[in-house]
């Protein structure tokens, strides 16, 4: 090939942000969503899918990134000259689904989706461009119960997944609360919409940063470790004191909330309970934010999610009131929710790291009636089925041993292929995974083949076991096993192990056996 031929080849390279998966993640994967679908209809949640592209305005001005090209989505214009884009998030597709076929809903409208979704946003370690979610929601509903019940299934969701108690919380706040502090500071109305965000932003990454990463990007802003500067929401000294009056709170109450335990009888008997830790909270923030209406109704919409939970018997140890939580989203209207793995575990340099978030969500009541006349509640939550994949492996809840491959039917005479075909489907009219090969290479290099594969068995049928009505079944997994005990090639040559002949019309329930000594099995 020539200098200028080499030159002018395509490079295979993956676009930054985005990964590949093999076949074990994606096993793995499809094993966590059933776990997690099982969950989800338990609560009466029925299936709905919806496109990964939408027209632009219906996504609305809730963009996850605004510093990064088209708002933080990839958007591209159709050749009726509107704009599309890319869903970054499962939410307002939804919203624009129900209002579309609102006559025709049931309502309430209990719905679960799951699918990719796409951010334009900055990568980084462990932060993609595309990534999967799985959401649920409950539209047609203002009631805090309604609330209540996405955050109970959320932690039943993470139990189901082998999560255990105290290895995980769901923590509940109000936007409402966030808002009254944002009037504190004087951010009212329309034209202080970003400057809101801004702060919102920065105190979603208290855990992060620490208070004082907070404060610089409650201030002028930030430069973080790569040298790149975030833009502060630029309030004064006295306003940065009153946001940081209202983090304050949340150290207090967090060490109260940790410390819950017992029987949840117990629970609702004490005064020091879950449920009393969001009066005392509610009664914290009514003396700290006087007047404002937002922080009583929010409170006293989290104390009512913390009654129905506590009742229902899900206690402090898997759902607490914490008034950090903020999540990123501007169409949040009330209560929001996150999920988060509290263990510990160790990075490769044995640094002690933590997962973090894995799933939140909360009430937007405003989504749908952008397309109506009239206001629709609506609340939900998004599990984040990538990272919890990434968690799960890392727990061993998951098996990241990929699928047993094909049965592999080889072929030893090429003017025979449909005789081989033949007995793949037979294998296949089964149930049994079965591949017919179809490369060039002679035996040697098919048995190679299957090895790559991972197929259990092989099929041989030469002109000799043709003539006698038989095949050759070679138990891969038996020989593997059997030639690490073997000293010698000449001891495998002699032994031939795990390799025997059966008739023809038998072959099905051979291959079956070995599949069942073995316990092979396939995911469906």
């Amino acid at each position: 090939m020539s200098k200028e031929a080499k030159s002018n080849r395509l490079k295979a390279r993956l676009p930054r942000g985005f990964s590949d998966r093999g076949p074990a993640e994606i096993a793995a994967t499809r094993r966590m969503i059933e776990t997690i679908r099982a969950v989800y209809e338990r609560y009466g949640f029925e299936p709905v899918e919806t496109p990964a592209i939408e027209y632009t305005d219906a996504l609305g001005k809730f963009l996850p990134d605004q510093d990064r090209p088209n708002e933080g989505v990839f958007s591209f214009k159709d050749d009726d000259e509107q704009w599309l884009s890319l869903r970054y998030d499962l939410t307002a597709p939804l919203a624009r689904y129900v209002a579309e076929n609102f006559d025709q809903l049931p309502k309430p409208y209990r719905s679960y989706r799951f699918g990719w979704v796409f951010r334009n946003e900055k990568p980084g370690p462990g932060r993609f461009r595309q990534f999967m979610q799985f959401d649920a929601d409950t539209v047609g509903s203002s009631s805090p119960a309604a609330d209540a019940e996405i955050c109970m299934m959320a932690a039943d969701t993470m139990e189901a997944l082998g999560i255990k108690r105290g290895d995980y919380v769901v923590k509940v706040n109000n936007r409402k609360v966030l808002d009254g502090v944002m009037e504190a500071t004087g951010l009212r109305g329309e034209g202080n919409a970003g400057k809101r965000l801004i702060v919102l932003r920065a105190i979603d990454k208290l855990d992060r940063l620490g208070l004082d990463g907070v404060r610089a990007l409650l201030g002028a802003g930030r430069k973080d470790e790569s040298g790149d500067f975030t833009k502060g929401a630029e309030l004064s000294d006295s306003d940065i004191q009153k946001v940081e009056l209202f983090l304050s709170a949340r150290r207090t109450v967090q060490k109260r909330i940790y410390a819950l335990a017992g029987d949840i009888s117990e629970r609702l008997e004490t005064p020091d309970s879950e449920l009393s830790t969001a009066l005392k909270i509610a009664g914290w923030l009514a003396a700290s934010f006087k007047g404002s209406t937002l922080v009583s109704e929010g409170t006293n919409e989290l104390v009512q999610i913390a009654e129905y939970a506590a009742a229902a018997g899900y206690g402090g140890d898997r759902i607490q009131i914490d008034p950090s939580v903020v999540r990123g989203l501007e169409y949040y209207t009330g209560p929001v929710f996150e999920v988060e793995l509290t263990f510990e575990t160790k990075d490769e340099q044995g640094r002690a790291v933590r997962f973090g978030s894995v799933g939140g969500g909360g009430r937007y009541d405003g989504l749908v009636g952008r397309f109506r006349n009239d206001q629709v509640p609506a609340t939900g939550f998004s599990m984040g089925v990538s990272r919890l994949t990434s968690a799960l492996i890392h727990l061993g809840k998951i098996d990241t041993k990929p699928e047993a491959g094909p049965v592999v039917v080889t072929v030893f005479e090429k003017n025979r292929l449909a005789d081989y075909q033949h007995m793949t489907q037979k294998l296949r009219e089964a149930g049994i995974r079965a591949e017919l090969y179809l490369g060039s290479g002679k035996m040697g290099p098919q048995l190679k083949y299957a090895d790559k594969r991972g197929a259990p068995c092989v099929v041989i049928q030469g002109g000799d076991e043709k003539a006698k009505g038989e095949v050759q079944i070679k138990d891969l997994i038996e020989g593997a096993k059997a030639a690490a005990a073997i000293a010698s090639n000449q001891e495998w040559r002699e032994t031939r192990p795990a390799q025997f002949a059966v008739k023809e019309e038998n072959l099905v329930e051979a291959v079956k056996e070995v599949l069942a000594r073995h316990k092979v099995t396939w995911g469906h």
